[in-house]
This record gives C-alpha cells, structure tokens and sequence, in this order.
C-alpha cells in the first residue's frame, strides 16, 4: 500500500487532502502541532474509507520535529510515497506596516511557510531514495506567493511563498534524477474554517470579486494534488507551481479585494 503524509491536515486544505488519499487507497498520515482532537477525527474518516490512518503531532517548523514526524512515519507504513507540504498560515498578524514589523514575526513566518516545508521534504527525500521510492512531493503555496498582499501586513508570508515556489523550481530540477516529482499547488480563496473571522458581509464580497464566481473548496485543490502524485498522469510536470484561484489572481478586481479585509 502506497502512504501519504499531509501536514497541517487537522483541517481546511490539508485535511481535504487527507480525506482524498484516503479515498485512493493510500495510507495517510495526519500531522498537526496543536490540533489532536481534529487530527483523530480526520484519521477516523480516512480508516472508515477502508485504510489504515494515524496521527502524528509536530510542529513541522522546527526542523528536528519535522525529520522525527517523517522517521515516526516511515516507521509506522513502511515507506512514504508522498509528503504534502501543506502546513501554513498568515494569522494573527501584527499591527502596523514594514516599518512596525517586529522581528519574531518576520521568523515565524518564513520558518512555517517556507523552511517548514524544506525540512520535511529533505527528511522525505532521503527516505524515498534510501528505498527507491518513486515518490512525489507536493507544496501548497498561495496566489499571495506571485501577487502582494501588503494591505494585510502579511508581507513575510507573501514572500515565503514566493520563495517556496522557487524551492519546488529548485528540487524539481534536482530530485528527479531519483524518480521523485516536486510540484506546488497555489491556491487562491479556499472556503475553509479560516474565514470565519470574516463577516457575512466580506465574504460575498470577497466571492463576488472572483471571476468564478466565488471561492473554492478543499477538494479543488486535493485532487490535483492527487493527479501530482500519480505518476502515471504527472510524470512529466516536474518543478511547476499551478495556480488554483478561479481565475482570481489574473482579474483586475483583484486590487480592490487586495485592499480590503482579505
């Protein structure tokens, strides 16, 4: 049996993600750093779709958790065909712009959107090479990694983003020549429990600036990342980040939705 593991899969994206693995046939791995209660219930979801499920608690950020979280992992299924680097966020943001910035928020955000993912695609990397696993790695940036959003503070987060579609570039290029396929998804507005510190009221504007016609749901972007990981149908995508947003980063209204709360 094939195992993927999913970072930050106690809910929203990732758990999506786990959920379609599951479905699959994959075994799965759930990671969380503070979420355990959400993590089991997605890991009994998975195992009621008929395949073996578990939890693994780490805060993916810090590197020697992430590489135990992976060893635990491969410990637990055996191997690991596919690591979802999904883990990330831009909340509780600071007030203030650039000038006010404290320092630990600029760390904490590169270290959770850009080295988390670096850490544990190294401790997978290793792993798929040791036992000569085709595998496939699959990072989930943000349409923020390409278009500022500065209005929001969150000017660390864009630029680790940035940078994390340059990682995928990077180790696309080099881990091929052992088989393993590096791609990233990065999605635009994804309908999850994150926005509900948003009102009614700036969500409908929100969707209504999106040429689709409104946001997306964690399975748009779960199930490309299942054609990413089958090499049967992607074996010839290597280092590319696909954007997933409904056409949002491309619109011109998406200034005014910049400017906004979002």
């Amino acid at each position: 049996m094939s195992a993927a593991l999913i970072t930050g899969a106690s809910r929203g994206i990732g758990a999506g993600c786990a959920l379609a693995f599951a479905r699959e046939g994959y075994a799965v791995g759930i990671n969380h750093r503070s979420s355990g209660e959400d993590a089991e219930r997605i890991a009994q979801h998975c195992r009621e779709l008929g395949v073996e499920a578990d939890v693994f608690a780490a805060d993916v950020a810090d590197a020697d958790q992430a590489r135990g979280m992976v060893e635990r992992f491969v410990e637990r299924f055996g191997r690991i065909d596919v690591l979802v680097n999904n883990a990330g966020g831009a909340l509780r943001m600071p007030p203030g712009g650039f000038v006010d910035m404290p320092t630990d928020y600029w760390d904490s955000q590169i270290a959770l959107n850009l080295s988390a993912a670096t850490y544990g695609s190294q401790a997978a990397a290793r792993a798929m090479i040791a036992q000569n696993v085709a595998g496939a790695i699959i990072n989930i940036s943000s349409i923020h990694g390409d278009v500022t959003w500065v209005r929001r503070k969150a000017l660390p987060y864009s630029a680790a983003k940035a940078g994390l579609n340059m990682l995928t570039k990077s180790l696309g290029v080099e881990l091929i020549a052992h088989g393993i396929n590096v791609n990233c998804i990065a999605p635009g507005l994804i309908h999850t429990k994150a926005l509900d510190r948003y009102s009614e009221r700036d969500l409908n504007g929100f969707n209504r600036k999106i040429p689709f016609g409104g946001g997306g749901e964690p399975a748009d972007i779960a199930e490309l990342a299942i054609f990413l990981a089958d090499k049967s149908k992607s074996r010839f995508i290597v280092g590319q980040t696909i954007t997933v947003d409904g056409g949002q980063s491309i619109d011109g209204s998406i200034d005014a939705m910049l400017d906004d709360a979002y």
